[in-house]
């Protein structure tokens, strides 16, 4: 078994999005082979709900897949195949915007005004580009939830992990998508299939992401700090790249530490983006904003 090293560390960066909703994002709009088949992954957190109350209204996508993990607040949601609903503490909404679809996502603080959750986008094959959209809404309940003998808790979104399969299915990336949990002081490792690019998100705690057999956070991609003096720590908002291998290990901080862990297969094909649509080239993406002028973007 061979440990991944660290590639890269990145504090996630205040960014708005929508009507006005101040969020954090952890990578998006940039480099996409770093975290193919994954193209943005965004940390709605707040707890001033003027800075998130405008939400995100009536917008378009095609050539993704949308996944709305919420923690603390509702996100009420519709869109142009009918859907209606909210989604709250624990909740899953993923979208297969596929050839077309038009949605909303208007989010609603808890008791306290706190909103709290994670959009990450999956890019699509050029195979399925065109795809019909598909909607999966999945309740907290749902989603299975695994403890080992150490405290180390794990909920699995999707895909395979200890024994145990997430909810959502069908996702062309084959993703897997968990929230684990690392009690005060344990040292984990947690399996990660070799051929998949693997990224964490810390938002609670704090802990090591180790380097080879070493208990080491030293990156082996030169990130612009002072490379004799890099991070020993991952903690609040920090996203961890990581290089190759089958293995993911940790060790927790005296707090305890709380990430998100997703990997998926590559596509490593061309990516044409621009705002919600992503295709392979720009004679397609200039051909969906061209059907969105002319009202011809949703397919029956």
């Amino acid at each position: 078994m061979s440990i991944r090293p660290v590639k890269r560390f990145a504090k996630s960066k205040p960014t708005m999005e929508g009507a006005g909703v101040h969020l954090r994002r952890a990578f998006g709009f940039g480099n996409t082979s770093d975290f193919d088949p994954f193209l943005l992954l965004d940390d709605f957190r707040n707890d001033v709900p003027q800075d998130y109350l405008a939400g995100f209204p009536w917008h378009p996508h095609r050539g993704i897949e949308t996944v709305t993990y919420v923690l603390a607040g509702t996100v009420e949601h519709g869109d142009s195949m009918g859907n209606r609903g909210a989604i709250g503490p624990g909740d899953i909404q993923w979208m297969t915007a596929g050839r077309g679809i038009i949605h909303q996502e208007m989010p609603k603080g808890d008791p306290i005004g706190q909103m709290h959750g994670f959009q990450l986008w999956a890019n699509l094959p050029s195979s399925l580009k065109m795809t019909a959209p598909r909607y999966q809404e999945v309740k907290s309940a749902q989603i299975p939830v695994v403890t080992d003998d150490d405290g180390t808790s794990v909920r699995i979104i999707c895909g395979d992990f200890w024994g145990k399969r997430g909810p959502v299915d069908g996702i062309a990336s084959d993703p897997t998508y968990l929230d684990v949990s690392i009690p005060p002081g344990k040292r984990k490792t947690l399996p990660v299939e070799t051929t998949r690019q693997g990224f964490a998100y810390v938002f609670a705690g704090s802990g090591k992401f180790c380097n080879a057999s070493a208990p080491l956070a030293v990156p082996t991609e030169s990130v612009g700090w002072a490379d004799t003096s890099p991070p020993t720590s991952a903690d609040n908002r920090t996203l961890i790249l990581f290089d190759r291998g089958d293995e993911v290990a940790v060790q927790a901080g005296e707090d305890g530490i709380r990430f998100l862990l997703v990997s998926g297969k590559p596509l490593q094909e061309p990516v044409a983006w621009y705002g919600p649509i992503v295709m392979n080239t720009q004679a397609q993406l200039q051909q969906a904003f061209e059907e969105l002028k002319e009202g011809t973007f949703l397919k029956s």
